[in-house]
């Protein structure tokens, strides 16, 4: 299954735009357990590190990295499905 990032609808925004690492990554854990399964969050970050962390992070614990986007303005819009 093909999924067109462009068009995914999240349910949650998280908003890391200035935070360094580890701090985009542990707000994505937290708020990914309050989350319902089948959610998606977005995580709208700046941080160099997320590109490694995120991809790697969201295959884990039953969720699925559904993809990132590198937005004009620079900074990058990951999705992660939780599980």
């Amino acid at each position: 299954m093909t999924t067109d990032i462009e068009n995914i609808k999240a349910d949650e925004i998280l908003d890391t735009r200035g935070l360094t690492c580890p701090m985009p990554l542990l707000k994505t854990k937290k708020i990914l357990k309050v989350m319902n399964a089948g959610a998606v969050l977005e995580i709208i970050g700046s941080d160099p590190g997320s590109k490694k962390d995120l991809p790697e992070f969201g295959n884990k614990q039953g969720n699925q990295f559904l993809g990132m986007l590198d937005d004009p303005a620079g900074y990058t819009r990951f999705f992660i499905k939780r599980g």
